[in-house]
């Protein structure tokens, strides 16, 4: 008998045992690891760039082969990408008759992609015929997601009923439904607000993000449950970016629910760690192909998921190059080369100066308010370019901080280096132009420069042709204290107010300065005229693009160029530090305070004056009162 109960006992255990295993082998296998492989702002950068140090990051060979890699790891993993890619080299010259940019992401294969601010640089007409050439090339490209951005109805840029078809011909969708490994994913794109402002060329109009964004992961995950019975995993790629831990897309992750990973696109950010907020990871893996971004997520069969790992790979020179990209880059370079730089006597990797100097990177030139030796170079070089050109003397050229790109690397400095800092655009390649202001509004532009930033980071301006000082100490709109024009031999002038003086800057900066008055409330104004004096209507400003004798126009990578090529071969010493044009000083003495006051500090004094006979008023009212209690005791 008791051998019989040994007997049970051991069954039974070896019963309770199995049914334990099996249970947590059925849990087990309820779980599921999945990959998802992403890039954003990758900017047309097919070729590997240098940074101020010389150092090379990126190019699509390099990128290849760490996505290869991780596809061996991961063999179902997703790759896709947060939009901008597009404009920021010289590939992008073919971007509306070529589609370069969605035709190699094809090669390189990208799942799914959205649009960023920059696929509309080359206004509707070039984003319609880049997708109707992707279209017609026959390749592969990725699919395009866009829930919130679409054809304004009443926009006089395009027919929007032509711009629609060109969506729908390409397959551009709210988003998209994919199986990778038994995994479904619901992707789906999102534009945001600053994206759409940097974009106001696009004839889109925007939804809201947040609310569109609710609508479209509930339209999704319900399909992918009626057509497959599996809750997805819900991969958002928003065109809305993150800065310093916040920003739209923390916005867009607290306030809507079933986003399991954000592709946090459009502020160039690098995460090293994900931000994670209301169940959703939110990943960024920096700009221009530096970094392959991995997410590795879990899971479970209710459709929750749960971050396993993330990693940002970067991809350097100590990546090999994958053959067959390198080769499809040569065959572009040859495309621009042959179609493009040949109309400019220039080549790719032409080199046009060596430099021993180290410049400003793109963060630093953003960073603080200060004098740039590589901004001073592009406005000097814009001043030179089209007093070359127009054969006239330019008062002042005046480049922002907004429009550039990268900066000029130590050792030799190439065309396509150049047109890499330099790109920026609006249906152009970054063209100059040539109008005229006051010598009162020329001093409103220096005090955009002094009072603006700290509001506008890419608002800093780099002029040349003048010098000038300024307190941030004093009162907003009057802390320029001095300022004089700098003409070529190095005299001073002063600078008269009701005088017309030539000034050269690019399209980009002179629409900006076109609206002054507009985004500063009428605080200030500055209105471009022509050289008659006569205001200029700014929808128009392309009519003032400076052009050489055969009717082509001057483009800012070009004038950047030829200035360097006419160096000689190394670059001047000049640039070797700041020449002492711009001053940026903090000062609380009245007499810095007070120098050259204008209207702004008046009315300052004024309500500060307003204010203290007040406070001093009820005080000596409350005084007389409490003295008139105690006279009554």
């Amino acid at each position: 008998m008791k051998k019989l109960l040994k007997h049970l006992g051991v069954i039974a255990l070896t019963a309770v045992i199995f049914l334990s295993v099996s249970v947590f082998a059925s849990a087990e296998a309820e779980k599921t690891d999945v990959t998802v492989l992403f890039t954003h702002d990758l900017h047309s950068h097919f070729l590997p760039a240098s940074d101020e140090n010389g150092d090379f990051y990126g190019g699509y060979a390099r990128l290849m082969t760490v996505i290869s890699q991780q596809k061996e790891k991961y063999p179902d993993a997703v790759l896709v990408d947060g939009g901008d890619f597009s404009m920021g080299s010289l590939f992008q010259t073919a971007y509306s008759t070529s589609a370069l940019e969605l035709r190699m992401m094809g090669a390189m294969g990208y799942d799914v992609t959205t649009f960023g601010n920059h696929e509309f640089d080359y206004l509707p007409q070039g984003l319609v015929s880049m997708l109707n050439a992707a279209k017609s090339s026959g390749e592969y490209v990725p699919q395009i997601v866009d829930a919130n951005y679409l054809p304004d109805i009443t926009s006089t840029l395009i027919d929007p009923a032509v711009y629609m078809q060109a969506l729908r011909d390409y397959g551009v969708a709210d988003y998209t439904i994919l199986e990778r490994g038994g995994v479904y994913y619901a992707i789906f794109g999102i534009t945001g607000f600053d994206s759409d402002d940097c974009a106001p060329n696009s004839g889109m109009t925007l939804a809201d993000p947040i609310e569109t964004a609710q609508k479209t992961v509930t339209a999704a995950v319900g399909e992918c449950i009626a057509l497959y019975n599996q809750e997805p995993v819900v991969i958002c790629l928003s065109h809305s970016g993150t800065e310093n831990g916040e920003g739209e897309d923390y916005e867009l992750a607290k306030a809507v629910d079933g986003i399991d990973l954000i592709v946090s696109a459009h502020t160039h950010t690098t995460l090293t760690e994900p931000i994670i907020v209301n169940n959703t990871v939110i990943a960024s893996a920096g700009e221009y192909g530096k970094n392959l971004g991995v997410v590795n997520l879990e899971l479970s069969v209710d459709g929750t998921t749960v971050l396993t790992g993330y990693e940002l790979i970067p991809v350097n020179d100590s990546i090999a190059e994958d053959r067959e990209i390198a080769a499809l880059v040569e065959k572009c370079k040859a495309d621009v080369e042959k179609n493009y730089l040949s109309k400019y006597n220039m080549t790719f990797d032409k080199v046009l100066v060596n430099n021993s100097y180290k410049f400003d990177t793109v963060d630093e030139v953003y960073a603080t308010q200060h004098e740039s030796t590589l901004c001073n170079i592009f406005s000097d070089a814009y001043k030179w370019a089209a007093e070359n050109t127009l054969g006239e003397t330019v008062d002042m050229a005046v480049t922002a901080a907004g429009v550039i790109r990268e900066s000029l690397p130590i050792g030799d400095v190439t065309v396509s280096d150049v047109f890499n800092a330099a790109s920026l655009g609006v249906g152009t390649e970054g063209e100059l132009v040539c109008v005229y202001l006051t010598g009162e509004e020329l001093k409103s532009v220096l005090e955009i420069d002094a009072s603006v930033q700290p509001l506008m980071r890419s608002a800093q301006l780099f002029p040349a042709g003048v010098e000038y000082s300024f307190n941030t100490n004093r009162m907003l709109f009057n802390k320029v204290d001095y300022a004089m024009l700098r003409r070529a031999d190095g005299t001073l002038e002063e600078i008269d107010d009701s005088k017309l003086y030539k000034v050269v800057t690019g399209m980009y900066c002179g629409g900006m300065l076109g609206s002054v008055k507009e985004t500063s409330f009428g605080l200030i104004s500055i209105i471009p005229k022509d050289k008659d004096g006569n205001a200029i209507d700014m929808s128009k400003l392309s009519k003032y693009v400076i052009r050489d004798n055969n009717g082509n126009p001057l483009k800012e990578w070009y004038a950047i160029s030829s200035y360097l090529e006419n160096m000689g071969g190394e670059m001047d010493s000049r640039y070797a530090q700041t020449d002492g044009r711009k001053v940026v000083y903090s000062s609380l003495s009245p007499v810095k305070l007070l120098k050259g006051a204008n209207k702004f500090t008046y009315i300052l004094l004024a309500a500060i004056a307003i204010v203290v006979l007040i406070v001093v008023s009820i005080i000596h009212l409350i005084i007389k009162v409490k003295n008139k209690k105690q006279n009554k005791k």
